[in-house]
């Protein structure tokens, strides 16, 4: 256990990254050959449609330490990142293949690896080719997931981050759900962990995969996955509708006997419209909640490898058509 406990895996996700992937693998091969310790490059390619699957077969070609897994289809980054977690070998780096993630801070993650730390958080200092909006609601998302979830995490924490051999077990084992946010789940682990900071760089080349849509919906399941609040609401709308009906009722008391019969038209209007937006959020906030239950209890696969390519594929005879269900 020692002896693989001392090897390192970086797992980098790959979808349509054709133009940045030469320069990520020298990038890293670089990185890594300085650290004098063994390591895989392990590349997970999600459904990639151009050719980012033919170089990293030749990569995979070159070197008997880079290794490939190639889904069946697009499963999405979150997917791609535990599939990498679940076929690595020993303490595990996650980070995209853009570069936006620095290979130059591996050796600060190895130290910290050396220094007895399980979790190693990576925190955005700047991210200047993000640009103003997307920082704020990034920013607003850490503060909104804080404030409604037991579990504190750090603001800006990215999918950047190493877990030990032990903390990427529990992964393999544990959090297994199909909706998920998997750097809240590091930060939830617990064992001894720590943070490191870090600049993003610009993209090597391509642009960024999350449109607005697909990151709003992924904050959406991922306040589900971590907090049960929303699901409140319904409770304290109803105290703030009773209060709220109390008043109304006073008022209409006071006016009738001051003023006479009230006109009463414009109140009753606002009360209506009032209610029924409470009650569509509520019920929009359980139709949420429920497609989430609806996500985990058809139990399908997290993602589906259709291929494998390396030196571990080698070893076991087994170049095609594996799947995986977690």
């Amino acid at each position: 256990m020692a002896e693989r406990t001392n090897i390192l895996t970086v797992v980098v996700s790959v979808f349509n990254e054709e133009e940045a992937l030469p320069l990520c693998r020298e990038r890293l091969t670089e990185v890594l050959e300085r650290s004098g310790r063994p390591y895989a490059l392990l590349f997970v390619n999600d459904g990639s449609s151009d050719r980012s699957a033919e170089l990293l077969d030749r990569f995979a070609a070159e070197d008997a330490r880079i290794r490939v897994l190639h889904f069946s289809r697009n499963f999405g980054h979150e997917a791609a990142m535990i599939a990498g977690i679940d076929y690595a070998e020993g303490n595990v780096i996650c980070m995209d293949a853009d570069l936006q993630h620095p290979p130059q801070c591996i050796p600060e993650i190895v130290r910290a690896f050396n220094e007895g730390f399980d979790v190693i958080s990576m925190v955005r200092t700047a991210n200047r080719s993000a640009g103003l909006i997307k920082n704020i609601t990034s920013a607003g998302f850490y503060g909104v997931m804080n404030a409604l979830s037991g579990t504190r995490f750090e603001k800006n924490a990215s999918d950047f981050f190493g877990i030990s051999a032990r903390a990427a077990e529990v992964l393999r084992h544990d959090y297994r759900e199909r909706v998920r946010f998997l750097r809240g789940y590091v930060q939830s682990l617990g064992f001894r962990s720590t943070t490191l900071s870090y600049e993003a760089a610009e993209r090597a080349a391509g642009h960024s995969k999350y449109s607005i849509r697909k990151l709003f919906r992924f904050s959406m399941n991922t306040i589900m996955s971590f907090s049960d609040l929303p699901l409140r609401l319904g409770i304290y709308a109803g105290i703030a509708s009773g209060a709220l009906g109390v008043l109304l009722l006073l008022y209409s008391i006071f006016t009738k006997l001051r003023f006479g019969a009230p006109d009463g038209y414009t109140t009753i209007i606002v009360v209506i419209c009032f209610m029924f937006s409470m009650l569509f959020l509520i019920l929009g906030i359980m139709g949420q909640y429920i497609g989430v239950l609806f996500q985990e209890v058809k139990g399908r696969p997290i993602y589906i490898v259709a291929a494998e390519r390396g030196a571990r594929a080698a070893e076991h005879g087994v170049l095609t058509d594996k799947k995986t269900e977690a």
